[in-house]
């Protein structure tokens, strides 16, 4: 099962569960392997930013990604393979191709500042871990720094037949996604999926002007399901109606620097994984803030009962 172009859905961003120790809980990827597949996920996305990659070992991240893998053999899994220097990469993607992965996101880094560099970066990405490996393109100018323009994203495509999908989190970024599907009605850039991030803070719109769904970690990744599947069958009143009860959540849990402390404490407590515990170093939660997430969901619970959590 290889990445196409033709993706549609939700991918949801998995986290990382550790126990209280800081180890890997394989039990709590197991329980959150099948929720996403009985909530509708189209497919999957490991070891992203959410997925706390920089903090595993490498043998860690490729049992890690094993595990989603076996787990959920009907989904496609995309592996993030991100890394400092290209053979880390060419390593873990290999390995995860070998292992059943769907595909690859790679991630630019933080260094690169011009048009040409990030183009460069890209070609030589794809010349290590082999033209066969399909590819996310990750657009994260928020946390990356790293601005890519609509040029700049059809010079990529246009150069590696590989990349079959862009992970488009730039804010603003409405816009962009418009200008890209312009292009390709005109002819001048060939089809790619379009999958959203920023927790999915402007879906609604974002599938509006074309995106085909969302790759993100919200916590109630079947509320993105069902608002994508509302958008894709022309409900818009009923997938706006849905995603606007969700908002104050979603709001919350982009906060910078305890983004994924919120994510991990709801599901912890919607019993998607046992502990809403990060691996060092690492942001947590204070009673106030708690408190507020809390708030939060029982408002939530009015309208989306997937909230009201005992």
């Amino acid at each position: 099962m290889q990445l196409q172009s033709s993706a549609k859905g939700v991918y949801p961003i998995a986290p990382t569960p550790f126990l209280p120790d800081g180890t890997v809980d394989f039990s709590s990827i197991d329980r959150l392997a099948d929720f996403y597949v009985a909530c509708g996920a189209t497919g999957l996305t490991v070891l992203g930013i959410m997925g706390e990659a920089p903090k595993l070992e490498a043998s860690e991240a490729l049992e890690i990604a094993t595990r989603f893998i076996k787990r959920v053999p009907s989904l496609p899994v995309v592996v993030g393979v991100s890394a400092p220097g290209f053979a880390a990469m060419r390593s873990l993607a290999k390995a995860s191709m070998d292992a059943g992965a769907a595909g690859v996101m790679i991630a630019p880094p933080n260094t690169l500042r011009t048009d040409d560099q990030i183009v460069t970066y890209y070609r030589q990405a794809i010349e290590a871990i082999g033209a066969d490996i399909p590819f996310v393109i990750q657009d994260y100018p928020l946390t990356l720094s790293v601005v890519m323009t609509p040029g700049v994203i059809r010079r990529i495509i246009t150069d590696n037949p590989s990349c079959v999908m862009l992970k488009h989190e730039d804010w603003p970024g409405l816009e962009k996604i418009s200008t890209l599907r312009k292009w390709e009605a005109e002819g001048s850039l060939r089809h790619v999926s379009i999958l959203c991030g920023n927790g999915g803070l402007f879906l609604d719109f974002e599938t509006e002007r074309g995106a085909d769904g969302a790759m993100t970690g919200y916590a109630f990744p079947d509320m993105l399901v069902d608002t994508v599947r509302l958008a894709q069958a022309g409900e818009r009143d009923k997938a706006h109606d849905l995603f606007d009860a969700h908002l104050p959540l979603l709001r919350y849990e982009q906060q910078q620097g305890i983004g994924l402390a919120v994510r991990k404490y709801v599901m912890a407590r919607r019993g998607l994984i046992a502990s809403d515990t990060q691996r060092a170093p690492a942001g947590g939660l204070s009673p106030a803030a708690k408190a507020e997430v809390e708030y939060l969901l029982s408002r939530l619970a009015r309208f989306d009962n997937r909230a009201a959590i005992a």
